[in-house]
């Protein structure tokens, strides 16, 4: 990990908090590398267009063009587009950046984006934040633009409002395999929320058993019930002509079965045809299954990400 030095108490240009207002300027630095900012273009175009967001930009130099930002909400996004600078005007950057963060305190759940630049960040503000839960240093970002090179699984569709008591269960499992820690301890109503939001918008994929009939010999015509979840696929960031992928999940039953590469492939086709003309995730190195799988649909390397979680 490069080192950055804490001993210039200023550096040469700080960064300054950005009013919604200048959140264009902003918005046109993020979309020079969409793929590796999506998550900050979502919460960024979602602001200037309504003028109203939970979050704030930080933009870099304080006065002037601004040559970089930083997304500041639920996570902390560095957005310093290669190949503009020297690796000492990075630093600055980064430097100016962290001392923002830290007159401000620690609001974030995660700090997200490029490897390189979230290690240095993290590096300046360790020691004055609290200890993160892990650090995952090596995250391929991948992206596909053309149709998959294995046949889609036909079985993978949007899921509907019916579908929710399945889905909420299988997401909920996602995320606390792929975080470590349950979202129901943010609140089941707000992670229920965001559960229905995704499949209102048409976000949510998924796959289904065969519904089964819940009938007795004392109610032979009682409804079927709900297929239950297979594989489950958000597009949970969509922006600035990129869909990310999130929340893939194949249920533990039917894992090692080959079911995930056309399920995938039908995460793209759909995403392709109906979001955005790239789709991209990205994904821990270790995780070398999915790393093959999704490589094996024809998802390119495009950059190394790093996430921070707290």
């Amino acid at each position: 990990m490069t080192s950055f030095a804490r001993s210039r108490a200023h550096p040469r240009a700080g960064a300054r908090v950005l009013a919604i207002s200048e959140w264009d300027q902003a918005i046109a630095v993020a979309r020079r590398d969409p793929v590796s900012y999506v998550l900050a273009l979502v919460h960024m175009e979602a602001g200037f267009e309504s003028g109203y967001s939970t979050g704030e930009v930080w933009g870099y130099p304080e006065s002037g063009p601004l040559s970089a930002v930083c997304w500041a909400g639920a996570n902390i996004v560095p957005i310093i587009p290669e190949p503009d600078f020297s690796p000492s005007e990075r630093s600055d950057v980064l430097e100016s950046f962290s001392q923002l963060a830290l007159r401000m305190g620690r609001r974030c759940s995660s700090i997200v984006g490029p490897s390189s630049d979230v290690l240095a960040l993290w590096e300046l503000l360790d020691g004055s934040w609290k200890q993160p839960r892990e650090i995952r240093p090596r995250q391929y970002s991948m992206a596909i633009t053309q149709p998959p090179r294995v046949a889609p699984d036909p079985r993978v569709r949007y899921a509907r409002s019916a579908d929710f008591d399945g889905v909420f269960p299988a997401s909920v499992h996602m995320f606390h395999e792929e975080v470590g820690i349950s979202p129901l301890s943010f609140g089941s109503a707000y992670y229920a929320a965001r559960v229905q939001e995704l499949i209102e918008q048409r976000r949510t994929l998924i796959s289904t058993k065969p519904a089964t009939n819940c009938g007795t010999p004392d109610a032979p015509d009682a409804p079927a019930t709900a297929g239950r979840v297979l594989f489950k696929s958000d597009f949970g960031a969509v922006a600035s002509s990129v869909a990310q992928v999130q929340g893939v999940w194949i249920d533990p039953e039917f894992r090692g079965r080959g079911l995930s590469v056309a399920a995938v492939a039908a995460t793209v086709v759909y995403g392709l045809r109906d979001v955005a003309p790239t789709v991209s995730l990205y994904v821990n190195d270790y995780n070398s299954r999915a790393v093959a799988a999704y490589r094996h649909v024809g998802f390119e390397d495009v950059g190394m990400c790093a996430t921070v979680l707290f």
